[in-house]
């Protein structure tokens, strides 16, 4: 019982309190260019959320039992960037060949989720914080699949309800949806000290 609720606890921290997104402002690039419409951005956070379970899960395996052991520490960065832009190819790939129209718009910000810094960002952090529990690096790597996914689409959803407001003219645009994302952070920031 006390595993689960490590890994429950562990599970909300990530996509709640410690929200790469909103609290590490880690993935702001995708967060802001693709947050226009909440069907290409819950598209954008599923791609995100594939290919950081995928990439948090096997950097952890390839950093416990291939560098550590032989000590390789040094070479961790490029081989989790190696492993991200694997994950990233399969998705582009399936997205390309099930989802024609999704991977149109996408654009750019598909072959980009390689360089996004949340996915890197969970890697090291997975590292940082000492977790030795492949079943907590897989938790924390779906979690933080989830709390981008939520917070692209939360973005999104207010984005769409923008273009119905009446924004003054200086603000429409870049401005507001900056400071809505600044709003929306201080309100995650909130959650700080809960779990």
């Amino acid at each position: 019982m006390d595993l689960l609720q490590d890994l429950l606890l562990a599970f909300l921290g990530i996509v709640i309190v410690n929200n790469l997104v909103l609290t590490k402002f880690l993935g702001i690039c995708p967060y802001l260019g693709v947050s226009g419409r909440i069907d290409m951005a819950f598209g954008m956070g599923c791609a995100v959320t594939f290919v950081v379970t995928l990439a948090g899960t096997l950097t952890w395996l390839i950093d416990h039992l291939l560098l550590m052991p032989y000590g390789l520490e040094v070479m961790r960065y490029v081989c989790f960037i190696l492993v991200i832009a694997g994950a990233v190819q399969l998705v582009e790939m399936y997205v390309r060949k099930f989802f024609p129209a999704l991977y149109e718009s996408f654009g750019i910000f598909l072959p980009l989720i390689t360089t996004n810094c949340a996915i890197l960002g969970l890697c090291l952090f997975i590292n940082l914080w000492e977790i030795d529990n492949l079943l907590e690096a897989v938790v924390l790597s779906v979690g933080a699949g989830i709390g981008f996914t939520l917070a692209i689409c939360i973005m999104a959803g207010i984005r769409e309800n923008l273009e119905l407001a009446d924004v003054p003219g200086p603000l429409r645009g870049a401005p507001i949806t900056l400071i809505t994302a600044g709003l929306l952070t201080l309100a995650f920031m909130g959650f700080a000290g809960m779990i």
